[in-house]
Formats: structure tokens, C-alpha cells, sequence
């Protein structure tokens, strides 16, 4: 039999994109037992009664209130465990951005995937931009190398460190990767139930390369699944692309990933490799009079972040 799917978007200011989201969603989960929540994270805009309203006359959806903005991995831990309306117990658990947008079948070939992969924990789509243009959403775990490596932007360092890049080749089928995008991410409920949901510590990003890290420890692989496609707005519901450096709850995050599956010691050769591989960026940009170097105080922000005591949770 069919798993279940419990799918689970989550909306913070984003009513109308969250209404298209739900619209593919309520399509692409045709056929498929389960339901849909949306969960609004105290947005204060009139989203929460907007998205009431225009859920209340559809089947199988629900629109819930979280009551904090905690971010994204709190906003979905608010409706993870939940019951299917008839108490049974659902075999998945997908998320959708409120930025996202499923083809019809992206949901069910997730499903599939796990019902056949019964020692895969979690299964993430292949995504696309709204322009048809694909997104790099298969990656590795961040190491020592790989932050060196990203920071230099450096073709003979990339050569080198090719084993550590994080965003590896896209599988062309279906298979193992480190870690992949949240946008479009099927999780298997018994898988939850052992290792718990997001840490929420994590505001946004990083929460689910933490979740894939301590899923693969515990036995359950991620898998990449291209046949199922999602189209996104590239940072559509957080506003990152627009921004010149990406703002202090990146580095937060990027620390506490680090500090957590490296340890404290691998965090801050992590960081110095960091920082040096942006140094030789900027030489570099400079001996070439390019323009594009790291952003005005990224090195600065990578020190404070990733040299400061940790915070208290």
C-alpha cells in the first residue's frame, strides 16, 4: 500500500505566493492519501486570516498558527508530528516552500521513492528555477576544504579540492546525496520519530544540511530524486538574493552548523581556512582589477561569528 504523505508549508508574509504554493500542492497531491498544513509564522500582516479564508472551502487542508516567528526549522517542527485527520499516523512528511511550486506528480514520485527505498530517510526533488534554469540542490557536507575552497572562487583550488566542493554534479537519476534543498523535501515519519525535527537553534539555513547530517548518522541516507520537479523563486520568501551579504542569522547559522558537526576546534580551522580562501579571492580580483571580490565585511562577519562565544540555547 501507498504511504501517506503529510505535506507542510510554511508562510511568513508571503500570502499570495503561499496560495499559488498551495494551489500545486493541492494538485500535485491528487492521489495521494494524506493532507496539507499551512503554518503561518505570526506574520502580523493579515496573512494568517488571508490564508484561513482561502483554505477553508478546500479538502484536506488546514491553516495553523505557530505563534512566534522562529524560523523556519520552529515553523515546521509547529505542525511536524501531527496526526492525519482520522488519527492515523502519516508514513511522510513533505515540505514546500511557500516559494516553491510542484509539477503534478513531484509529490508522489517523492512517496514512491521512499515506499520502494524503505532504508532512505529523506528525498529531496529536482529544482528549477521559474525561468526553467536548474538549481544546484545536491551538495555535500561542509568541511575544512570545502570552506576554503568556496571562499577562494579559484579555478586550480576548485580543481584540487574537487572531492570537497559542496555543490557536487546534479545526478542525472535517482540516488545518494550528503544533503539537499528544503524547498521540496520528503522525510520519513519513523525516521522523525528517532532523531527528532529541526534544531532550532538554526533561524534559517543550515537547518536542513543539520537534519541530513544527523539522519545519515543515525542510518538514513538522503536521496536526490530528478524525476520529481519543483520550480522555485530563488530566495523568493527570504529576500537573500537582493542583499549585498547575507544577513547575521546566515552566519549564526553557518556557525552553529559548523561548531555542531565538526566540533569546536575543526569550527575554527574552518573559519581561518574561510578567511583565507576569500584573501586570495580578493588578491586575486585585485591582480585581475576585477570588481566582484567578497562583499563589503563578509571576512569581518565570518571572524565575529565564527570566533565569539557560542550563544546559550
Amino acid at each position: 500500500m501507498a504511504g501517506t504523505v503529510h505535506t507542510i508549508i510554511l508562510n511568513w508574509r508571503t500570502a499570495d505566493m503561499t496560495m499559488r504554493s498551495l494551489d500545486h500542492a493541492l494538485a500535485a497531491m491528487a492521489g495521494v492519501d494524506g493532507m496539507i498544513t499551512v503554518v503561518d509564522n505570526d506574520s502580523g500582516d493579515g496573512s494568517f486570516e488571508r490564508l484561513s479564508e482561502y483554505a477553508a472551502p478546500l479538502d484536506r487542508v488546514k491553516v495553523a498558527q505557530s505563534g512566534r516567528n522562529g524560523g523556519f526549522g520552529a515553523g515546521n517542527n509547529f505542525a511536524m508530528f501531527d496526526a492525519l485527520p482520522d488519527g492515523r499516523v502519516p508514513d511522510y512528511v513533505y515540505l514546500l516552500n511557500s516559494d516553491a511550486f510542484p509539477e503534478p506528480d513531484a509529490i508522489r514520485l517523492l512517496r514512491d521513492h521512499l515506499d520502494t527505498n524503505a532504508k532512505v530517510g529523506l528525498a529531496g526533488s529536482r529544482i528549477v528555477g521559474t525561468d526553467g534554469v536548474l538549481h544546484e540542490t545536491a551538495f555535500r557536507f561542509p568541511s575544512v576544504a570545502s570552506e576554503f575552497e568556496g571562499a577562494s572562487k579559484t579555478g586550480p583550488v576548485s580543481k584540487l579540492l574537487r572531492r570537497w566542493i559542496v555543490a557536487g554534479p546534479t545526478p542525472d537519476v535517482a540516488g545518494p546525496v550528503d544533503w539537499t534543498c528544503g524547498a521540496s523535501l520528503m522525510m520519513r515519519r519513523a525516521m522523525l520519530d528517532r532523531i527528532g525535527g529541526f534544531d532550532e537553534t538554526f533561524f534559517l539555513y543550515f537547518e536542513e544540511t543539520d537534519l541530513c547530517r544527523r539522519a545519515a548518522k543515525a542510518g538514513w541516507p538522503t536521496h536526490y530524486v530528478p524525476a520529481s520537479v519543483v520550480a522555485h523563486v530563488a530566495s523568493g520568501s527570504t529576500g537573500l538574493k537582493d542583499m549585498a551579504r547575507p544577513p547575521d542569522y546566515w552566519f549564526d547559522s553557518r556557525q552553529h552548523y559548523l561548531r555542531k558537526s565538526l566540533g569546536p576546534v575543526w569550527a575554527t580551522a574552518a573559519n581561518l581556512a574561510h578567511i583565507a580562501g576569500a584573501a586570495l579571492f580578493r588578491l586575486r580580483c585585485r591582480i585581475e582589477r576585477r570588481q566582484d571580490g567578497p562583499a563589503t565585511g563578509h571576512m569581518r562577519a565570518i571572524a565575529r561569528h565564527g570566533f565569539a562565544r557560542p550563544r546559550k540555547r
